[in-house]
């Protein structure tokens, strides 16, 4: 399955910006599998690495299609998982993600750190700047060569204390205690993560934080973030741990003013009544028809929300996709 899912990043990627070179059969195989990692493109330069891959960030010039991926200086920091990424400026930047801050903490943390990758040097850079909130799970976007724009992002504050009650509590010792501790954050509304509801923007040339305003749906972690003419489209994501949703929200940008529109859902399965919705899908054109692939869902978890069971993926088991959605 990780094989399948590298390919399709990969292909979302070439796919996302238009045709990017030649094409392949088949693009080469990653060094290793990659989970929870980063991802971007520049012109016909495709990015990936961290999460899984360690402190490993790859190269790939798809305009030859017989090369193979190139290690690329290795990250200086402690390596995040679910950080967001986007290259600007023809610079890659990866914002915040989870992570051991040293590798003997008792728990992660979501780390508010800003990296930036210079190919032109192959040299990794942390900024001067602290994201405004936890970005774990967010989704980014290059607005222009000097404004990246941020959708989403888990609550550091809630979160990091999660992760240390969970961690610091014996399951085989107090099985009680640390169950309650799961049930009470898995068994939250959606709007009590308070996940990242607003349109971050940061600006590379001042080294600043603004904003663009609050996403006026829920906001959503692991969505798929495609580019268009003149804004985006955000679909699928989690909603809350364990719970994905269906929508596709397009944005569209007028200078510093957003336009949301929700449009039509991902479809339900044929004779199902229900569409999971998909954390961590791909997605992009391809010949203007819009594809969506991979990502992963807790089947059942939808009825369970609708019929007020929050730990709406309790004893569900988690499910890779394997459908193809075009539109």
């Amino acid at each position: 399955m990780k094989d399948a899912t590298l390919k399709a990043a990969i292909s979302a990627l070439a796919i996302a910006a238009g045709a990017v070179g030649a094409q392949a059969e088949q693009w080469p195989n990653l060094p290793v599998g990659v989970k929870n990692g980063v991802a971007g493109q520049n012109g016909v330069q495709v990015f990936v690495g961290l999460g899984s891959a360690g402190d490993a960030l790859y190269i790939l010039d798809t305009s030859a299609p017989e090369a193979d991926w190139k290690a690329l200086a290795a990250f200086p920091g402690p390596v995040p998982s679910g950080a967001a990424s986007v290259v600007a400026g023809g610079k890659f930047y990866v914002f915040s993600g989870s992570g051991k801050a040293i590798a003997d903490d008792v728990s992660p943390i979501i780390f508010t750190d800003v990296y930036v990758y210079d190919p032109a040097g192959d040299i990794w850079s942390r900024l001067d700047t602290k994201t405004p909130v936890g970005l774990l799970g967010a989704s980014a976007y290059a607005i222009d060569e000097d404004r990246i724009a941020i959708f989403g992002g888990y609550n550091k504050e809630l979160f990091d204390k999660y992760l240390l009650d969970v961690s610091t509590t014996d399951q085989k010792a107090e099985p009680e205690k640390w169950q309650d501790i799961v049930n009470a954050y898995m068994g939250m509304e959606p709007e009590g993560y308070r996940w990242n509801d607003e349109v971050l923007v940061y600006t590379i040339s001042t080294n600043s934080w603004s904003s663009l305003g609050n996403n006026p749906y829920l906001p959503n972690c692991g969505a798929a973030l495609v580019a268009e003419d003149d804004g985006l489209m955000l679909i699928n994501g989690e909603i809350k741990p364990g719970l994905r949703t269906p929508q596709i929200k397009q944005v569209t940008f007028d200078g510093d003013a957003l336009s949301w529109t929700q449009l039509a859902p991902v479809p339900a399965r044929p004779g199902e009544d229900l569409q999971e919705g998909l954390a961590g899908a791909y997605a992009g054109y391809s010949d203007g028809v819009l594809l969506v692939a991979g990502g992963a869902n807790f089947p059942g978890a939808r009825a369970n929300a609708f019929a007020g069971k929050w730990f709406a993926h309790e004893g569900l088991p988690k499910t890779y996709n394997a459908d193809i959605y075009a539109r």
